[in-house]
């Protein structure tokens, strides 16, 4: 029993062995656990993706801080450039799901800690809210075999339900990000398939898996 000076005596609901009997916490268990759960109780304030890639870590993290190859895995955003006289890595594109929405993105990376995250928001570039969160997990240490594991989260920033920049927008029926967050998941999903199958094609050929993507018909 936790006792009456605990540190926790007086927050509410938590399930410890100390307060909740096995049989009591293993039937919380089962009642929390559905064969169908809604798609909102899912994925209403965030969106996660993840998979096995066979493909080590650190070509993992190579390719993905490159922002570049968001050309080849993604499904709409291209074309990211430099912004003149940015300081801090901004760079803009477009993302052609929303006819051709100008996107501002910078990579936020830790080749340490193998995380990857992308900062990004449509039509300004002043407040990157849109944060794409990539950690790269050695695949030796949870799946014992060689490669990565990849886990990809989205949270429900406020502003994917009110664009608080409308006056930036000329076209008023274009599409918001935000109306698509019902879709996330399997556009995410999709996106990752991408992903790990041009990550695979290339590790298991023996090509390096960055540097190829074409632009005005050279590369960089």
């Amino acid at each position: 029993m936790t006792s009456p000076s605990s540190p926790l005596a007086d927050i509410p609901n938590l399930l410890r062995c100390e307060t909740t009997p096995r049989e009591a916490a293993l039937a919380k268990a089962a009642e929390m656990t559905h064969a169908v759960y809604p798609h909102d109780a899912v994925y209403g304030q965030f969106c996660t993706v993840q998979d096995y890639i066979d493909c080590p870590p650190e070509d993992v993290f190579d390719y993905l801080a490159d922002l570049r190859n968001l050309d080849e895995w993604t499904y709409s955003t291209r074309h990211f450039e430099p912004v003149p006289g940015a300081t801090d890595g901004l760079h803009v594109g477009w993302d052609t799901l929303a006819d051709d929405t100008r996107i501002y993105a910078k990579v936020v990376a830790n080749r340490e800690a193998l995380t990857v995250d992308y900062h990004c928001a449509w039509d300004q570039g002043d407040e990157l809210w849109m944060i794409y969160i990539n950690r790269i997990i050695p695949a030796e240490l949870v799946l014992k075999k060689p490669g990565s594991v990849l886990v990809w989260t989205n949270c429900r920033h406020p502003y994917y339900d009110d664009n608080p920049n409308r006056h930036l927008v000329a076209d008023p029926n274009r599409v918001w990000v935000g109306d698509m967050w019902p879709l996330f998941y399997a556009g995410h999903r999709a996106e990752l398939d991408n992903l790990k199958a041009i990550l695979e094609y290339r590790h298991s050929r023996g090509i390096p898996v960055t540097g190829h993507v074409v632009r005005a018909g050279a590369s960089v």
